[in-house]
């Protein structure tokens, strides 16, 4: 009697395992089909179907996030990303998705916190960078002070990029160096130190002599310093 009773289980188990194992291949079949037809909505609604049999670790979060980030859906991007970081700590491209999500959420103060984790495990300049940049927002000069010198020891690529908006119909790309010089000197005119501003500037110009900006930013500096000397 008790053999029956272990077979009779043996063949439950092993028809609930068929059974998951077929309806996880149904899920995967949908969501290539539902992505070769461009409808992530219902890519996404495969996935959760996935995720909610594998469970808390299922590789398809990983899939999720990186679908809501693509798709500039970023609240829904930073919560999926902070689910996994806790099992992922270190993952890095998920830390940086995270970020930027963050950071477009317009959580300024939540975006300083996870740029400086950010920063603490990649030691890299463009991260130093925007985390002045978020810092310059919160109107935390002084820290903000301490990032961009920090970034601007850190090595740099020479590939990075940085996009500045000139005005509405015109937006200039400018080499990451050059755009960290300056962002310092941003800083230091927040600081009142119009004269170190001014080297700043001078140096942005120097790494990338056709920066708009910069140039902007000396003139304004010289012609306030000339009539100053005339009143003088």
């Amino acid at each position: 009697m008790k053999n029956y009773i272990y077979i009779a289980a043996l063949l439950i188990t092993t028809s609930i395992v068929a059974q998951t194992s077929s309806n996880l291949e149904l899920q995967q079949q949908k969501i290539k089909l539902a992505l070769s037809y461009n409808d992530k909505g219902a890519a996404a609604s495969a996935m959760f179907s996935i995720i909610a049999m594998e469970g808390e670790q299922s590789t398809y979060k990983d899939s999720l996030a990186y679908m809501y980030f693509n798709d500039a859906k970023y609240i829904s991007s930073f919560l999926v990303t902070n689910d996994i970081l806790k099992y992922k700590p270190d993952n890095l491209e998920l830390l940086e998705m995270n970020a930027i999500s963050v950071e477009n959420m317009g959580a300024l103060e939540k975006a300083v916190e996870v740029y400086s984790n950010l920063l603490s495990k990649t030691k890299n300049n463009f991260h130093a960078y925007k985390l002045a940049s978020l810092q310059i927002a919160s109107k935390k000069f002084v820290d903000a002070y301490k990032s961009i010198k920090g970034a601007d020891l850190l090595e740099d690529s020479g590939t990075i990029k940085v996009n500045f908006q000139v005005n509405k119909n015109y937006n200039q790309s400018v080499d990451l160096k050059a755009a960290i010089a300056y962002l310092e000197g941003i800083i230091l005119l927040n600081l009142n130190k119009e004269t170190e501003a001014k080297l700043s500037f001078m140096r942005a110009v120097n790494l990338f002599p056709d920066f708009v900006l910069a140039k902007s930013k000396l003139t304004t500096l010289e012609n306030s310093e000339n009539s100053e000397n005339k009143e003088g």
